[in-house]
């Protein structure tokens, strides 16, 4: 009874440790989805706020919202595209890892670029323009050349699988064709190879004669007819025999 309940006691716990986990386990993908909506959100909000400071406002602000709005632009797409690529080729799992590199840098320029767009001194932010320019162009050329390369990887891997696809189609359609070979012909062919087994197999040993059985005795030259009855005559009385 003791051992029932100590293993009921332990299955319990079990079901409960089991629960506890499955619960931190939703509750914590349920907020990462809801951070990562939320951070959707604040990029598309920030974004739409770049743009629109940088058609609406002229000088030394409006080349600032541009300058973030086209690094956040080209970072953003080259993330989305080597992520997608490193799904189905592992080789450009590297260039994942190169792009997180790039990715800090552009991080740092858009954070200094977001500052000094709050910088009430307008000289000395025109002042460093060339030289963030400059840097916002490096990083922008380095990611445009990994997201192009991870494209033209994908397209050629595509290109080829086409290809190959391709001559694959072409060899079974040309067999579909060939209906120049008539079945009478593969029938010919089968009956001859059968009798070329035949001929290369080993004769069978030759059967045994059955051993001669004894003969029944001759049966006699007049045989007694036996007397026939006939239900309409007449049974012959004890006293008539003798």
């Amino acid at each position: 009874m003791e051992a029932a309940l100590i293993i009921f006691a332990l299955m319990l716990l079990t079901f409960v440790g089991l629960g506890a986990y499955l619960t931190v386990k939703a509750v914590g993908a349920a907020k990462r989805g809801v951070e990562r909506t939320v951070a959707q959100a604040r990029r598309s909000v920030e974004d739409t706020t770049l743009r629109a400071k940088s058609f609406g406002q002229v000088g030394v602000a409006g080349a600032l919202a541009q300058l973030r709005l086209d690094l956040r632009t080209s970072m953003r797409a080259t993330q989305q595209a080597l992520a997608e690529g490193a799904q189905a080729d592992a080789s450009l799992r590297e260039s994942l890892a190169l792009f997180e590199r790039l990715s800090a840098h552009g991080h740092e320029l858009d954070g200094e670029l977001k500052r000094l767009e709050q910088e009430p001194d307008r000289q000395r932010t025109g002042e460093l323009l060339p030289d963030l320019r400059e840097r916002a162009a490096k990083i922008i050329q380095a990611a445009d050349s990994l997201r192009w390369a991870a494209r033209d990887r994908a397209r050629r891997f595509a290109e080829d699988e086409i290809s190959l696809l391709s001559e694959q189609i072409e060899m079974e359609s040309g067999a579909l064709r060939d209906w120049s070979r008539e079945p009478v012909d593969d029938l010919a062919a089968a009956a001859a190879e059968w009798d070329a087994a035949q001929a290369a197999a080993p004769a069978p040993a030759p059967a045994q004669a059955p051993k001669p059985t004894s003969a029944p005795p001759p049966a006699a030259l007049n045989p007694p007819t036996p007397t026939m009855q006939y239900p309409w005559q007449k049974t012959p009385r004890p006293e008539s025999a003798g």
